[in-house]
């Protein structure tokens, strides 16, 4: 006889595992905010990213890329460990042996659902050894003061550099060519080896 808990289980479809809410739990009165499994998470409001961009920009100055970029870098791998877990254990395999659509689904669901805007890859310049990811309505460009004419989502750039490195098991780079803050539909970012980008490949 089967038990009626292995018939579910093989039956079982899964849906969007970063669905707002059942992912997000909080308590507001003790001021937590847990995912579904009861880790922690924080809260970033825009008042504080954008204290922390005019703080940079004043000790550090034309610098405060390149720091924003390494802390992109450091954030992106965090957030792949926490992704592959929840994910993997979601679905009862690793994400290598995923297929692709189910992989961008969750990982587009897991960016909406973080706050973070909408996400979409690109994968046609794949033969050229470039990844190609868009990001629309980002947390990161709409809270970033414009000083310049050049693109300003370095966190996201390194996020994503850092992401997609540990999840090929490569040293890769992300470089941004078009951002909303500038007036651009989209942010665009190309990532890809260091060494394919020449001497034009900057922090972010």
């Amino acid at each position: 006889m089967i038990p009626i808990a292995d018939l579910t289980r093989k039956n079982h479809v899964p849906g969007n595992y970063y669905a707002p809410r059942t992912y997000l739990r909080g308590e507001l009165e003790m001021g937590l905010l847990e995912n579904r499994r009861g880790d922690r998470l924080l809260a970033l409001p825009s008042t504080f990213l954008e204290g922390l961009y005019a703080g940079l920009d004043r000790e550090v100055g034309q610098a405060s890329g390149l720091v924003l970029f390494n802390c992109g870098l450091w954030w992106g791998k965090h957030f792949f460990k926490r992704f592959q877990d929840e994910i993997s254990d979601y679905y009862q395999m690793s994400l290598t042996d995923m297929k692709m659509a189910d992989f961008l689904q969750a990982l587009q669901h897991c960016w909406s659902t973080y706050g973070w805007g909408k996400l979409t890859l690109d994968q046609s310049y794949q033969e050229q050894g470039f990844l190609v990811v868009t990001t629309y309505n980002s947390f990161f460009a709409n809270r970033e003061p414009q000083a310049s004419n050049l693109p300003v989502c370095f966190l996201e750039a390194g996020v994503l550099g850092s992401f997609f490195s540990e999840l090929s098991g490569q040293e890769l780079h992300c470089v941004q060519t078009s951002c909303e803050s500038l007036g651009a539909d989209c942010n665009r970012f190309v990532i890809g080896l260091r060494s394919r980008f020449g001497s034009g490949g900057g922090a972010g």
